[in-house]
């Protein structure tokens, strides 16, 4: 499986300028929920409703995958490169690209990297068939590693 996606925008990260809100039920005195919620901030969102149409596939991947990310940035300015592999898995997901973001599936982000490219900023991922062995739930399944359990025996 070798798949390329292209999401022709500025790479943008979840978690900077994000929103908190409350919901439940609202406090008598301060009128606001008991529960808060992180949401992603609105340029995020927005991000992610753009891209959604550059990711399309019919069935979401179910195995272990690498999936590469390179990010096209139009400054020098420093950027955070796992909260930007957190968008990209998470917009992936979103668009029915991945089942899941989690360690059984992207097994590997191998090769991820940010790059400069003023005229054409984007993010292009690769997605591509992992080795069996490279999966992390394939060496803890019925692992004990030799250590006794807590209290002897």
């Amino acid at each position: 499986m070798n798949e390329r996606y292209t999401i022709p925008l500025p790479p943008v990260t979840k978690k900077n300028s994000s929103q908190i809100i409350f919901t439940g039920a609202k406090c008598p005195v301060c009128k606001r929920g008991h529960t808060p919620r992180l949401l992603p901030s609105k340029k995020y969102r927005e991000y992610e409703e753009a891209a959604l149409w550059c990711l399309q596939r019919k069935e979401p991947i179910n195995e272990p995958v690498n999936v590469q990310c390179l990010f096209y940035m139009p400054t020098l300015r420093r950027v955070d490169l796992v909260n930007l592999l957190e968008a990209a898995c998470d917009v992936l997901v979103t668009a029915g690209v991945l089942a899941d973001d989690n360690s059984g599936i992207v097994v590997s982000h191998d090769g991820s990297r940010v790059l400069l490219d003023r005229d054409r900023p984007r993010t292009e991922i690769y997605i591509t068939e992992a080795n069996k062995n490279d999966s992390v739930t394939d060496g803890i399944r019925g692992h004990n590693s030799g250590r006794r359990p807590v209290g002897g025996v």
